[in-house]
């Protein structure tokens, strides 16, 4: 179902209903509605694979309108017969485990699966899918590295000569030819200096479809200390730009406050983020999201959230910038700590998924009653979002203590089935629909 392209008719008891006269137009056979309004705060317990949901700015509440609270995880074994679950007509196979801490996974032009094994201080390289859905073969490219996250490919296409690193506090490249298990040469250091310490250490990294541009996205070193009076926070909660040399040119977009994941549209060329949002304001404030990022936009943080709404810590600040603040394409749920995203472009799942982006959620720590812990989908429509997305990959949560499972990273492999890396077990899993193998 494209559910971008219906036409909404009534809205009943929170769910976005959908006509008799548009569903005889459209396949529902993947949903019955959309739920919106308040309703579309969820929690663990209400996250199923297939549920849509659409969250607006109208639906959000007053600041502390629920105490912040800290509520982190602990993370056990997987229970015995507990398994990811994914929408019907999708299966899910476990890929690889037993890894070091797997976090952003990107897929190589010829096939291959990087995996920076971030704490590890390391990139893998995953080739191949056996007849029982295991890697063929399995290395380790690079060690030595500072806390590694983002990697990207240079120049675009099939031949890149150059396989980019992203440190905590540094860019650096590896020569890559195509096929390559382990790095060749030591790595050269493209940008010397990027903003660390603090909090939201990820750096994720993308080029433009031309190769022109190298983006490189800093979160915040905090939750919302003001960067007037907390230097810490200057050049931080940007995405940046550079050349592919490593030559500064300019803050590209502001006010982010953790951009972890950052992809580029394969279709219309656009800059897309997910982001995690402030957090202490309450339950269901401020909502994270997934947005398609505005060259020389600002979102925000810290002053600001979701438009005009101000943060009540930081009241009378920056009144300027009133009206300046651009709204997100997709919120999400609040404290979700969203992560990697990609778009699909395999041709192994129903066409209807094909250009939709994947997105991987940590989980929530902020949160009385723990939400995220998934992976969900955005349908987009000649690469724009409605604002709906779709819980699809879920089953990592135990109880509201307890979860096995974090999903970290996503990919799309060379046959068209989508991989997650998962940190909390610690494993990569496969998601594959029908009969592929």
């Amino acid at each position: 179902m494209r559910l971008k392209r219906v036409r909404w008719i009534a809205v009943s008891g929170g769910v976005l209903m959908i006509s008799a006269a548009a569903a005889a137009r459209w396949d529902l056979s993947d949903a019955k509605g959309v739920i919106t309004g308040a309703a579309a705060f969820d929690t663990f317990q209400s996250e199923k694979p297939g549920t849509f949901r659409k969250i607006t700015v109208a639906d959000l509440p007053q600041p502390y309108a629920t105490k912040g609270v800290g509520n982190p995880p602990k993370v056990v074994a997987r229970p015995e017969g507990a398994w990811p679950q994914a929408p019907e007509g999708f299966k899910v196979q476990l890929y690889a485990e037993h890894l070091t801490e797997p976090r952003e996974i990107r897929k190589a032009p010829n096939g291959d699966l990087f995996v920076a094994e971030s704490h590890g201080n390391k990139i893998d390289v995953f080739r191949g899918i056996t007849s029982d859905g295991k890697p063929e073969q399995v290395s380790t490219y690079a060690t030595g590295l500072h806390d590694p996250f983002g990697i990207a490919f240079y120049p675009l296409g099939d031949n890149p000569q150059w396989v980019y690193i992203a440190n905590t506090n540094s860019v650096v490249r590896f020569a890559y030819k195509s096929g390559d298990l382990k790095a060749s040469a030591e790595p050269e250091t493209i940008i010397s200096e990027l903003p660390s310490g603090g909090g939201h250490w990820t750096r994720d990294l993308a080029f433009s479809p031309d190769g022109s541009k190298l983006f490189v996205s800093v979160g915040s070193a905090s939750n919302v200390d003001d960067p007037d009076t907390h230097p810490a926070e200057q050049h931080r909660a940007n995405i940046l730009e550079y050349t592919p040399d490593g030559k500064f040119v300019k803050v590209y977009a502001s006010g982010i406050r953790n951009p972890v994941g950052i992809a580029v549209n394969p279709i219309t060329g656009q800059l897309w983020c997910s982001v995690n949002e402030r957090d202490m304001l309450g339950d269901n404030l401020v909502p994270d999201y997934i947005t398609s990022v505005k060259e020389g936009g600002f979102y925000g943080w810290p002053w600001y959230y979701m438009g005009d709404h101000q943060d009540p810590r930081l009241e009378g600040k920056h009144p300027e910038l009133r009206g300046k603040v651009t709204v997100p394409d997709v919120l999400l749920q609040p404290h979700n700590a969203s992560l990697e995203m990609t778009f699909y472009e395999g041709r192994q799942f129903p066409k209807q998924y094909h250009g939709d982006i994947f997105a991987a959620e940590h989980g929530s720590w902020n949160k009385s009653v723990r939400t995220g812990y998934e992976v969900i989908r955005v349908p987009l429509e000649n690469g724009k979002a409605s604002g709906v997305y779709e819980d699809f990959l879920t089953g990592f949560v135990v109880s509201n203590d307890a979860v096995w499972g974090r999903p970290v990273g996503v990919a799309v492999a060379q046959d068209g089935s989508l991989m997650v890396t998962d940190d909390g077990s610690k494993s990569i899993w496969r998601v594959v629909y029908g009969g592929s193998k």
